[in-house]
């Protein structure tokens, strides 16, 4: 397989090999809203579950568009941030990053493109309201189709863009898996911290309550005691 950079032309050898998944998930708060996987490959379990967690913690709190992410068995993860959705896709770490992410690029056009058919204008509302896991699946088979396009990226239409393509990938950033859970991890530990400061704030405050309504009363229960009691005795002596 040859390509052009700069006026020089680069052979390199790749294996056949598609995106094994792909993702598209709403940012703010990861809510799956479609997902494909590759027919032809053995997706681990532990790579879906990572998956929805770079989805979930990693990325909602991310001011990053592009990012690719190595995780465990020789692959590595590629996402993409458009129009508040991101899409992800899990590859080979042989396969060529820059045709990862016109793989991405690819699939968030067709997706909007998809929901504009269906919703209009009202596409991003759409995308706003979904109240369930992947409720776009139907888009699935759009994806399915880009994902046999981009199995072989030294077929004639691949190496086309790979040449056309002026994307500077240098600029992405990369991370390893562990550093961008380890980041949800975090993230979870400020919210839980946070609430337990709001609960003990709470609790301190009807403390402060409780004291000061303790202090009123030891300050004036005699006084009150005093002026019944002197009422009492005025009214035995003139009433009775």
């Amino acid at each position: 397989f040859c390509y052009k950079t700069n006026n020089i032309d680069i052979e390199i050898t790749f294996h056949t090999m598609p995106p094994v998944l792909t993702f598209a998930a709403r940012v703010s708060d990861g809510l799956p809203l479609v997902s494909s996987f590759a027919s032809s490959q053995e997706v681990l379990e532990e790579h879906k579950r990572q998956a929805k967690q770079i989805l979930r913690d990693g990325v909602g709190s991310s001011s990053v568009a592009k990012m690719s992410i190595e995780t465990s068995g020789r692959k590595t993860f590629h996402y993409l941030i458009k129009d508040n959705v991101c899409y992800l896709t899990l590859t080979e770490s042989s396969y060529p990053k820059r045709l990862s992410f016109l793989y991405l690029e690819e699939v968030s056009n067709g997706f909007i493109e998809e929901l504009k058919r269906d919703y209009g204008d009202q596409w991003r509302y759409e995308i706003e309201r979904a109240a369930r896991p992947y409720q776009f699946i139907k888009t699935d088979q759009f994806i399915q189709r880009k994902q046999r396009e981009f199995v072989d990226p030294t077929s004639r239409q691949n190496s086309s863009k790979l040449n056309d393509d002026l994307a500077d990938i240098h600029s992405i950033m990369k991370k390893n898996i562990q550093e961008v859970l380890n980041r949800g991890e975090k993230l979870e530990t400020v919210a839980d911290t946070s609430r337990n400061l709001v609960d003990q704030s709470k609790q301190f405050k009807w403390g402060a309550k409780k004291l000061t309504l303790q202090a009123m009363i030891n300050q004036y229960a005699p006084l009150v005691a005093i002026t019944l009691f002197t009422i009492f005795v005025l009214y035995v002596k003139f009433f009775m």
